[in-house]
């Protein structure tokens, strides 16, 4: 579908009637913009106007999607001709749409995920939440951008995009543990006794020692199952 031959030929037909771009605006009930756009090019009128503009320009509607007067002989050809063109349009316009929402969910969610890491606190589990919140945004979005792809290739790169993620998630939560000596934000649980907190993730263990002195210190230790004895134990162990 060209649209700025379409456009060419509402304007031809406009003047032809001596319409202005303002009173065919308001035979139609919209702004002298609208018109003015789809004259350029720039846009398409909406479907629903179709009917009433060809009406008030005395032209078919096959007319009006080929931009071009119609002789009888022609008119089956070109009918055919443009369903085909606005099909086509009709899916190009839904890609683009889509297009433009995946990418703002997929921007949004990414800001979400970094926005909770930063602003809340590490001991708070407000931050995992909104991680995970904005990791399921942004999935959704990377969803809409594959969505013409196979169901095979889909499924692998919706996987591996959320294993990316989770890997992102993850590495900037032990590299805060490690560099910041904070509290690591994906904890499945938390125990404080006596003089030490321990933290136990998904890869590994973290043991804060006298958090309630000026010699408080984090260690990191491979996974393992300590017993209340054992976190009571830990830091006499470490002095």
């Amino acid at each position: 579908m060209d649209q700025e031959k379409i456009g060419k030929f509402i304007a031809n037909c406009r003047r032809e009637k001596n319409f202005t771009q303002q009173e065919l605006a308001e035979k139609l009930g919209v702004s002298d913009r609208s018109v003015s756009n789809w004259e350029n090019g720039k846009n398409m009128p909406d479907l629903s106007l179709f009917k009433p503009l060809c009406e008030i320009l005395e032209i078919t509607i096959n007319e009006l999607l080929s931009g071009e007067k119609i002789s009888k002989d022609n008119e089956k050809e070109k009918f055919e001709e443009n369903i085909v063109n606005t099909i086509n349009y009709t899916n190009k316009k839904i890609h683009k749409k889509n297009k433009l929402i995946s990418e703002i969910l997929l921007f949004f969610g990414v800001c979400l995920i970094f926005s909770a890491i930063y602003i809340f606190p590490s001991e708070s589990s407000w931050g995992s939440i909104y991680s995970v919140i904005g990791m399921l945004i942004s999935l959704v979005g990377f969803i809409i951008i594959n969505k013409e792809k196979t169901f095979k290739k889909r499924l692998l790169l919706n996987l591996g995009y959320i294993v990316l993620i989770i890997t992102m998630l993850l590495f900037l939560d032990y590299s805060n543990v490690k560099l910041n000596e904070q509290a690591p934000r994906f904890r499945f649980k938390t125990i404080t006794t006596g003089n030490v907190i321990y933290y136990d993730t998904l890869f590994y263990d973290v043991y804060r020692c006298n958090f309630d002195k000026d010699n408080e210190y984090f260690t990191i230790e491979k996974n393992s199952k300590p017993t209340i004895q054992d976190l009571l134990n830990y830091c006499k162990n470490e002095n």
